[in-house]
């Protein structure tokens, strides 16, 4: 069963109004987007996201409030334009919950995983772009090293980039995963080459510069005293929330809502340990 992270603070800080405008920006399998639209009567929530696999189970889970969803396959640098497309002009409220669908950590074709054997995509869009697989069998090998320690933050770079070139070509997620394991030893409960699949991913995905684009896009999506919602589960991704966050702030375009970031209860991360490493930042446009 899905479970949607932080979903009681998450309504709280986008204090949903029942005629109000709303766009989920990650939809996934639908959790934040069915909690906000059961709490409308005449109002909307655009359900967005890249993957369209996704789209479709969203739209499954969500069948109960369909008169209030409007469901949108678009990455987040499309968004101003594709809303618009919609007929609709600023959002009342903007969600977006950075962590991976568990649908897409699951499904082994889909090649995100390293617990099970798959092709090595790893694309949410699997219509586009470059697979994991032609980026670990044709990066050169210091590129692929500032790659991995860059965006999976992994101090082993050197030595996992190194292992992958000599071992090319890569088969399959399982290859791979062995593969990182025989350079990088094991030194706490995750798997060796957790942050390098994270790093692959991100980088097939371009989730840096497609975050980049929304947080620079919040201006031109969100209306004045609309919120903004965002939930980051990497260190990384959080820096770039929070420094954006100031900015506005000190440009006199919003007002920041979490003066602390705010983290799940303990009661929630025995319910759901995915949500353990999540963290929540709010604010208002001005």
């Amino acid at each position: 069963m899905h479970v949607p992270v932080l979903l009681d603070e998450t309504l709280e800080y986008l204090r949903v109004r029942t005629d109000g405008v709303y766009l989920d920006t990650t939809a996934g399998l639908g959790g934040h987007t069915s909690a906000i639209a059961q709490a409308l009567t005449t109002g909307t929530v655009i359900a967005a996201d890249r993957d369209a696999e996704s789209l479709e189970k969203a739209r499954a889970n969500t069948m109960a409030f369909s008169q209030r969803i409007r469901f949108l396959q678009a990455r987040f640098s499309e968004l101003p334009d594709a809303v618009k497309c919609e007929g609709i002009g600023k959002v009342d409220g903007l969600l977006a919950d950075l962590g991976v669908s568990r649908y897409q950590l699951t499904e082994p074709e889909r090649g995100f995983s390293l617990q099970w054997d798959g092709p090595l995509d790893m694309r949410m869009d699997r219509s586009q772009g470059t697979t994991a697989a032609l980026l670990v069998n044709s990066t050169a090998e210091k590129a692929l090293a500032d790659l991995i320690y860059q965006l999976g933050e992994e101090r082993r770079a050197r030595q996992i980039a190194r292992a992958i070139v000599r071992a090319r070509p890569v088969r399959s997620t399982a290859h791979l995963a062995r593969i990182v394991e025989s350079a990088a030893r094991r030194t706490g409960r995750l798997h060796p080459a957790t942050q390098t699949f994270m790093a692959l991913r991100m980088a097939v995905n371009e989730e840096q510069e497609e975050l980049d684009s929304l947080l620079q896009a919040l201006p031109d999506l969100v209306a004045s005293g609309g919120r903004v919602v965002i939930i980051t589960f990497m260190s990384l991704e959080d820096r770039k929330v929070k420094q954006r966050f100031q900015q506005l702030a000190r440009d006199g375009r919003a007002q920041i809502l979490t003066k602390h970031v705010v983290k799940p209860e303990d009661r929630e991360i025995q319910g759901n340990p995915a949500s353990r490493s999540s963290k929540l930042r709010a604010l208002e446009m001005n």
